[in-house]
């Protein structure tokens, strides 16, 4: 097959390749974009406290069964929202024994300032729920709940 050169062009490339190239450029990069916002959230305090909190709740460990995995978030799923004073988000968790949803509402007070843990529960694929943090609302202080 003879490639023809187009007038002011140095390199000819066929179309086919040309989209070829294109698209497979655009799906690495949407790749890497999704990869790194999965990365953001993950080191996130809101997050990484709600796992803290998992981590350190006896029967939610037992209900999961050892070892506790987390998988990354579904981006597009309505239960993950953040903006500049409020973030929830539906954590997927599995173990040997079962898999759930770990759900976190965070918030704070101003931008720049920490976030806070104001509810964290883990539902299970059966539906059970299991709270590991709720916030007593007399004088804001986190309170763990076994």
């Amino acid at each position: 097959m003879m490639w023809q050169k187009h007038p002011g062009s140095r390199m000819s490339m066929p179309l086919g390749k040309l989209i070829l190239f294109t698209s497979v450029l655009c799906s690495g990069g949407f790749a890497l974009m999704y990869y790194l916002i999965q990365k953001t959230f993950s080191r996130t305090s809101y997050y990484q406290l709600a796992l803290e909190q998992l981590r350190s709740h006896p029967e939610a460990l037992e209900a999961l069964g050892a070892p506790v995995n987390v998988h990354n978030l579904r981006l597009p799923d309505k239960h993950n929202f953040v903006d500049i004073a409020e973030a929830r988000l539906k954590i997927p968790v599995s173990g040997s024994k079962s898999e759930g949803h770990l759900y976190v509402f965070s918030s704070r007070a101003a931008p720049f300032q920490r976030w806070h843990l104001d509810k964290v529960f883990l539902q299970l694929k059966d539906g059970e729920k299991i709270p590991v943090l709720t916030l007593r609302e007399e004088n804001g202080d986190e309170v763990k709940t076994e």
